[in-house]
């Protein structure tokens, strides 16, 4: 009877310490390691990934202490395990659902085209998805944007944090309500009122449709609202934007940029091509940030019809094509002599 008593007590005790250590001892990843723990996997499931990613080092002991400490769920996301850890801090982290957040990084004009790349290189998943997503789901702006045919102009330019749990449309919405949250704040979103620019009414897409145009012409801040202006007055005269950025979102559109402009594309057959077609475009060419969609609401007054580079980063403005051609000429002699 007592030898029975001592055998049960010494494999008590090897249990106990064999599970200190499965639990206590911390696991050092060998590199930086990635779990993906989806939704509906149980916590069997959950400890075959973390065990075969290196990250604890018991399957039973991580299930064990689940079972020991049920509380809160674990939730499913992706976890990036770093620095070590033991099964305790796992299961702590996985209880806070203490996911990996991918950054995503939209600056100012960036098309849906150059966000959807930006969605898959955070490896978020394929470009085209987002596209996909961008190109149709319209409902997101309905109420702002009724003639929308995308989500471009809508898309917030601004520093983003996702998980791989999200989906393209959960992605794009949030750079939808980004654009929400500064248009409030700016006093463009109200449909009951549009604006006056210039004896012109415009309604917020229109807007927005200047703005990205105008963020394409010019990255200086100052210039923009004269950028702006110019871009109004021709709109008064109904003389053709003339916008070279329209062109290559054309091009964009129809997947045929070549990543150059030349001469023959200036007669490319798009209603996006405001040499060829008066007026604005159907839509946004990209999406502007606050600073342009500033200029777009409040442009500068002036007689300005024309304006061109001065190879200095800046631009050079004219009231008459005699003017204009000189500022052309210009460029043109200062490029040569760069």
């Amino acid at each position: 009877m007592r030898t029975l008593f001592w055998l049960i007590f010494l494999a008590v005790l090897a249990f106990c310490g064999w599970f200190a250590w499965a639990l206590l001892i911390p696991v050092e990843p060998a590199a930086q390691t990635f779990v993906m723990l989806h939704p509906g996997y149980s916590t069997r499931r959950i400890a075959y990934e973390l065990k075969s990613a290196g990250v604890i080092r018991s399957e039973q002991a991580f299930i064990l202490w689940r079972y020991i400490r049920h509380s809160r769920s674990l939730k499913a996301g992706e976890y990036l395990f770093d620095k070590p850890a033991n099964t305790i801090d796992v299961q702590k982290r996985l209880r806070r659902g203490d996911v990996y957040f991918h950054t995503v990084v939209v600056p100012e004009g960036f098309t849906m085209f150059d966000i959807a790349h930006a969605v898959e290189a955070a490896g978020l998943g394929p470009s085209q998805d987002f596209l996909k997503e961008a190109q149709t789901d319209t409902a997101l702006i309905a109420d702002i944007a009724p003639n929308a045919p995308s989500l471009e102009g809508y898309l917030f330019p601004d520093t983003y944090e996702f998980s791989r749990m999200m989906t393209m449309h959960e992605m794009a919405e949030a750079m939808v309500k980004q654009f929400r949250v500064v248009a409030n704040q700016i006093g463009l979103i109200d449909a009951a009122h549009p604006f006056v620019v210039t004896r012109i009414p415009l309604e917020t897409e229109a807007v927005v449709t200047m703005a990205s145009i105008v963020e394409k012409e010019t990255a200086v801040a100052d210039e923009r609202p004269l950028v702006a202006s110019v871009y109004y007055n021709r709109l008064t005269k109904k003389i053709a934007l003339d916008a070279d950025p329209s062109i290559i979102y054309a091009e964009l559109l129809a997947g045929t940029y070549s990543g150059a402009l030349h001469h023959d594309d200036m007669r490319f057959d798009s209603p996006y091509n405001t040499y060829t077609h008066a007026g604005l475009p159907p839509g946004p060419i990209g999406n502007p940030g606050k600073s342009a969609l500033e200029a777009a609401m409040h442009p500068a007054q002036s007689n300005y019809y024309y304006f061109v580079a001065d190879a200095a980063g800046h631009h050079r403005f004219a009231r008459t094509m005699e003017e204009h051609d000189k500022n052309v000429a210009a460029y043109r002699k200062a490029m040569r002599g760069q």
